[in-house]
């Protein structure tokens, strides 16, 4: 499977230098081994993409809870999983 995230620029610079190899996000979708991370670009300021992506294949998927990220009830509802890529 395909799945497209946005990434703000000094998480996507850290992906583009090969310092960052891993994505924590909010569990609200299905994303398991073998699927392929589209991640673009997004200026949070501007509020637009600045067209730059990358693609990396999803190498791991840990799901787990309890870590105050996001709002409690958003951690409560979904949970939080953090991916490893190549």
């Amino acid at each position: 499977m395909k799945i497209e995230k946005k990434v703000w620029p000094e998480y996507f610079q850290a992906i583009i230098d090969g310092k960052k190899k891993y994505e924590l996000r909010l569990g609200d979708f299905i994303c398991q081994e073998g699927d392929i991370l589209i991640l673009r670009e997004w200026d949070p300021k501007r509020k637009e993409y600045s067209g730059r992506m990358i693609k990396k294949g999803v190498t791991y998927v840990g799901k787990f809870k309890d870590i105050p990220f996001w709002t409690k009830e958003e951690i409560e509802k979904y949970g939080l999983q953090i991916i490893s890529f190549k």
